[in-house]
């Protein structure tokens, strides 16, 4: 597997296609630039860990090697139930407890530090060829950046663990090292450590490394036999007591544990039941996963077939908690889709899986929680399973199905030049990616609104409020304060103030959700346009949320504000009201009720057949503006704060990505006849 045949290294690793000089330029640059990002990550990273307080940093490396530490027990490792680890990773530790006791901080953050760059580098020479001059140059950079931002190798880091060595000796035997017997013992030691590796054994056995297979068992055995004899009741406790270490470390229906046992621990099932249907289900899965990743390594995809086992001794394990899911990371070099959009989807939805909080990625919805508690386990699933991996013999896996783009146009200015990833596509964005995105960008979007008065309401009151006396001082001088007698007056009639609670908490995401719904489907390319506009605008309120904390009228002391939607405020406390807890109550300015509804106005004015349509749709901001003011959750110039966000929003995507790109091709269309006509 070493070899370049089998490692998937052409004899010309960087192409053959020669790259010019400003080309080459802008390539280094770009190779610089990925590494300084890495190098950032990578300090950040050791910043984090080293400048935590003690006890509060490496708890688990602690837990074994710490004065305390179950490794300088004299009895068994596994009495505590705090070492997870098999009896061969405690004998091998043992030996280092006093210098890792020492050096616990600087010397283990440094090595962990070192381990994960070591994986990146093998993992990008790893890459499945064909591969370009740019791609080459450009996969370390990217291959660490994303360890160091996953999720498993953050955990090693914060906790101390060890369970990056076993993915690095897996690599290593299959990518790095020459001959069988080489390649055969990293592995068997990998397995040692965490057993569930076993199950490349057999990938080694089907792709004609029977060697490789044999050493691989071999060095476990030997390495297992030789704790048997050093520690008998360790290894019996851990191998027939705890059955391969099941029932150490956490409850395994924690969500830490995204094994399939942890799973149908936590969908109800428990006792012979459970464990003879996690057996069954775990056999079927490894069987599945080894025969994908037997057929995509002899057509010469070993890094991905390499991930495919990984994946499965994931769902097979009895325990497989977060720092040991970097398996799933590494399927990120599938190739999925025919269509050149489609080429995203599951590289976007492997990263986000593997660097983002389970909550971020879907609903806080009691429907979605079995989904949103097994999200790794289920992308390792899927790739161990079913995703449908192109082969390299398939005609699509160079040469996708292009994306069809409008024709070009001039930049707007000289020194603003059009961004090329938001040139005018014409056809259908892969849907799954969409919502995925939008998820995402919306949660994010929650977190940085509540984070921008420091993490809680409380921390920013003082501030807000007092930017809330300057919005009434101006709108007084102004003569436009009427938020009080319209709230007053709606109060008094039963059946308005029902309305425009029902219009303010109800129509901010169905209106915008529709809209860009319909457009997805009847107008994909004013959903792109119209998207942008959207994006741009959200980015600029997040801004003004972070500068200017602004508290609503209903949050203003003495002003006599009625809160028609959340009910009566304690202002005793530092922290009112039922939504505080849930969202940045002083994110008033700009305005994006109104922001979101005259967006939602402008996009259907402009695209609507019909004049009535047209009209409809900016009935919506209307509305919207006066239910904001009436329920006295904004003030008249938080939606003057709203328009002028669209307004720079709509101006960012002309500015950036050119004018809309049906227009242009209708111009191109219609104009087409009379160049005919022109004499030449």
């Amino acid at each position: 597997m070493a070899n370049a045949e089998h490692s998937g290294r052409a004899a010309d690793a960087f192409g053959a296609t020669a790259v010019g000089g400003p080309a080459r330029a802008r390539l280094r640059a770009a190779r610089i630039g990925l590494w300084l990002i890495a190098a950032v990550l990578a300090v950040r990273q050791v910043t984090v860990v080293l400048s935590t307080p003690r006890g509060e940093r490496l708890t688990d490396l602690e837990t074994w090697v710490g004065t305390d530490g179950v490794l300088h027990v004299n009895g068994s490792l596994y009495d505590s139930t705090r070492f997870t680890g098999t009896p061969f990773g405690g004998l091998v530790l043992k030996p280092l407890t006093k210098s890792a006791e020492q050096a616990l901080g600087w010397g283990w953050t440094f090595g962990t530090l070192l381990l994960v760059v070591a994986l990146g580098l093998v993992a990008a020479r790893a890459l499945p060829q064909p591969v370009s001059r740019r791609a080459s140059l450009l996969a370390a950079p990217v291959a660490v950046s994303l360890l160091m931002l996953s999720l498993p190798v953050r955990n090693s880091f914060w906790l101390g663990q060890t369970s990056i060595i076993p993915v690095l000796l897996v690599l290593l035997g299959c990518f790095a090292v020459r001959g069988q017997r080489a390649c055969g013992l990293l592995i068997g030691v990998a397995a040692a450590l965490q057993p569930t590796l076993l199950l490349f054994a057999p990938l080694l056995w089907f792709t004609g490394r029977k060697q490789a297979a044999a050493a691989t068992g071999a060095t476990f055995a030997g390495a297992t036999a030789l704790a048997w004899a050093a520690m008998p009741h360790d290894s019996y406790t851990y191998w027939v007591h705890h059955m391969a270490g099941a029932g150490l470390g956490g409850r395994a229906d924690d969500l830490a544990n995204q094994s399939l046992h942890g799973a149908l621990l936590r969908l109800g099932l428990d006792g012979p039941l459970e464990i003879a249907l996690f057996l069954v289900l775990a056999a079927a899965v490894a069987a599945l996963g080894i025969h994908r990743a037997v057929r995509y390594a002899r057509d010469g995809q070993l890094l991905l077939a390499v991930a495919i086992t990984g994946c499965a001794a994931i769902v097979a394990s009895p325990t497989a908690w977060q720092h040991q899911l970097l398996w799933v990371l590494l399927a990120v070099v599938g190739r999925v889709g025919k269509k050149a959009a489609d080429r995203y989807l599951w590289p976007v939805a492997v990263v986000l899986v593997m660097t983002l909080p389970a909550k971020m990625m879907l609903p806080n919805m009691s429907a979605l929680y079995p989904l949103r508690d097994n999200v790794v386990l289920l992308a390792a699933l899927a790739a161990a399973t079913f995703v449908p991996f192109l082969s390299r013999t398939s005609p699509y896996y160079q040469a996708p199905i292009p994306t069809r783009y409008a024709d070009p146009v001039p930049t707007r200015f000289k020194h603003v030049p059009l961004v090329p990833f938001l040139r005018r596509v014409l056809a259908r964005p892969n849907l799954l990616l969409e919502l995925l995105l939008i998820r995402v960008t919306y949660a994010a979007y929650a977190k940085v609104r509540l984070a921008a008065t420091g993490g809680s309401n409380s921390a920013g009151r003082e501030r807000a409020e007092a930017h809330g006396q300057q919005i009434l001082d101006i709108e007084r001088f102004l003569h436009i304060d009427i938020e009080h007698a319209l709230n007053h007056a709606v109060v008094k009639v039963g059946f308005l103030r029902d309305f425009f609670d029902f219009y303010y908490t109800s129509f901010h995401f169905v209106v915008p959700l529709t809209v860009l719904g319909l457009l997805y489907w009847r107008r994909p390319v004013d959903y792109r346009w119209a998207r942008s506009a959207l994006g741009f605008a959200t980015l600029l309120a997040l801004l003004g949320f972070w500068l200017y904390p602004l508290a609503p009228p209903r949050l203003m002391q003495g002003l006599g504000i009625i809160d028609t939607v959340h009910g009566v405020q304690d202002f005793s406390k530092p922290d009112y009201g039922t939504l505080t807890a849930l969202t940045n109550q002083y994110a008033a300015m700009p305005s994006l009720h109104f922001g979101w509804s005259l967006w939602c106005g402008l996009v259907i004015a402009i695209v609507a057949p019909k004049v009535w349509m047209k009209a409809l749709g900016l009935l919506h901001p209307f509305f919207t503006l006066t239910a904001i003011v009436v329920t006295g959750n904004h003030w008249i110039l938080d939606a003057v704060g709203g328009a002028a966000v669209v307004g720079a929003g709509f101006g960012l995507t002309y500015l950036l990505q050119g004018p809309r790109a049906r227009l242009v091709t209708r111009t191109a269309v219609s104009t087409e006849p009379l160049k005919d006509r022109t004499p030449s």
